[in-house]
């Protein structure tokens, strides 16, 4: 089930009415049921999946915790270790099997085939696994919880069904944020009253996701599909102008997403983490990714880079752990070789720029003009890196590189550029949402958040806005009957 969708439309009210006129006791077990006919709307095997994963992990924080009350303190956490090792592998097994399995086939038969060895292996079976919606977040989500009651940062749950809210509350099971159980499920455990100042917020900020989503996202992506789908068609500027389009797809597709999932879980008390802090006013690419995907950056700093040393063993050693971070990443996101580059080339940009500013004092007193240089050049990088995420195959990539070079600057000016999907009209309201969404991002950047502004302001203030974003997402948004409803981009992933 989608966010913008009808069938969610139906859905929302009616759990939304339905938790709130139930007694207290019985709330987590309505959220859970709705959670879960939610995720099996994609299909009802999905459940059988996450209930398994989920079981796992809640059956090995109690044993975890269980063990490590023994009074053989040497033996309890080498016990404890050895399920927390058991668990992580069983759970990124399933997530290997299910997100790698062509991948790394494919690249078996090659290697079989180079080597000559006489052996005929069939791995056309990997051809029918079909990756479940959501399945690196939830598992990711849940092994953060299991490795938490490991390093004894928070309480095995002992309530199952809590538990399995935790692992799979329907607003962020498909595409996150990925909660940390010292946040999510603390929550969980006190469920809150209805409260009108939760409500409004929540239908500020899930206004402003669907007009990132329906009005720049999917009309952005008219443009980029028609570029990147027929990449040895088009040439320079084409290229250039999708890149950048792209850029602002996915952020506003992805940021879309996680506050929409923030402003539906406002309506239950929940609050969850915020996932983007203005990413594009960063002034380095080290900046960006504690600006973008918050959660993830988070979960890969604590789980991956610190266990492998961070930064505690010396500057080259602390370089390595930024690369293989950066690399895993790239992984995570897709089974192709151009997702890995696009990680590793974001671990690059950091290396080369902390081996630069290595002997170099900071400056303290930048210019503006710096400033607006440093983010910029920034976003250049991204952009770059971008090209290899959005191609998700190399030869792709390779072919709209060589393509890049040859500049056609007729474009801007003979109306060519308004015949791949978008008209001029339309064109001209992408870049100014895109100015809106700027001037946005730029207020959140200087700490002030534009809905803690709007709740504060008299009722027709408030109402003046809901009706301009509702007018927005009504005339200039995509939907209808021609219109095939737009997947989020990350629900892949």
């Amino acid at each position: 089930m989608l966010f913008n969708s009808i069938d969610f439309v139906v859905f929302f009210p009616i759990v939304l009415i339905i938790y709130y006129c139930i007694p207290i006791k019985y709330k987590h077990l309505w959220l859970l049921l709705s959670s879960y006919y939610f995720y099996m709307n994609w299909n009802p095997a999905y459940g059988l999946l996450l209930f398994f994963c989920t079981f796992l992990t809640y059956a090995g924080g109690l044993f975890i915790e269980k063990i490590r009350k023994q009074e053989n303190k040497d033996k309890s956490a080498s016990q404890a270790k050895i399920c927390l090792a058991l668990c992580l592998c069983l759970n990124l097994g399933i997530l290997c099997y299910f997100k790698y399995s062509r991948f790394l086939g494919g690249y078996f038969s090659k290697l079989i085939s180079v080597l000559h060895v006489p052996v005929e292996i069939n791995m056309t079976w990997t051809e029918s696994i079909i990756l479940p919606v959501g399945i690196s977040f939830y598992i990711l989500q849940s092994l953060g919880y299991l490795i938490d009651v490991y390093r004894k940062e928070i309480y095995a749950e002992k309530n199952f069904f809590r538990y399995a809210l935790f692992v799979s509350f329907f607003p962020q099971l498909v595409a996150g944020p990925i909660e940390r159980s010292k946040n999510l499920l603390v929550q969980l455990a006190q469920p809150q009253k209805l409260s009108w100042d939760n409500c409004k917020k929540g239908l500020f900020i899930m206004s402003w996701g669907f007009f990132l989503k329906l009005v720049i996202a999917d009309r952005a992506a008219i443009f980029v599909d028609m570029v990147y789908e027929n990449c040895d068609r088009y040439t320079g500027l084409y290229i250039v102008i999708a890149t950048v389009l792209f850029a602002f797809q996915i952020y506003c597709d992805f940021y879309g997403y996680s506050i929409i999932a923030k402003g539906v879980s406002l309506f239950f008390g929940i609050r969850l983490m915020d996932n983007f802090d203005a990413p594009y006013f960063s002034k380095s690419v080290a900046e960006f990714w504690r600006r973008w995907h918050i959660s993830l950056s988070g979960w890969f700093r604590d789980y991956l880079y610190i266990p492998l040393g961070g930064n505690r063993k010396g500057f080259v050693r602390k370089q390595i752990n930024k690369m293989i971070v950066f690399a895993v990443s790239g992984l995570w996101h897709g089974a192709s070789i151009a997702f890995i580059v696009w990680g590793a080339l974001n671990g690059f940009y950091q290396v080369v720029a902390d081996i630069v500013h290595r002997n170099r004092k900071a400056n303290q007193s930048a210019g503006k003009i710096l400033t607006v240089c440093k983010c910029l050049g920034t976003f250049l990088l991204i952009c770059f890196a971008w090209l290899f995420f959005r191609a998700g195959d190399m030869s792709d990539a390779l072919v709209l590189l060589r393509n890049m070079c040859c500049f056609n600057w007729e474009i801007l000016v003979n109306g060519e550029l308004f015949t791949l999907g978008i008209s001029k009209e339309f064109f001209t309201v992408l870049i100014i949402s895109i100015g809106i969404l700027g001037c946005v991002d730029y207020l959140k950047y200087q700490k002030k958040d534009v809905v803690d502004i709007l709740v504060q302001k008299k009722w027709w203030v408030q109402g003046i806005v809901i009706v301009m974003l509702v007018y927005a997402i009504l005339v200039f948004g995509c939907y209808g009957v021609e219109y095939d409803t737009n997947q989020f981009i990350y629900f892949q992933f």
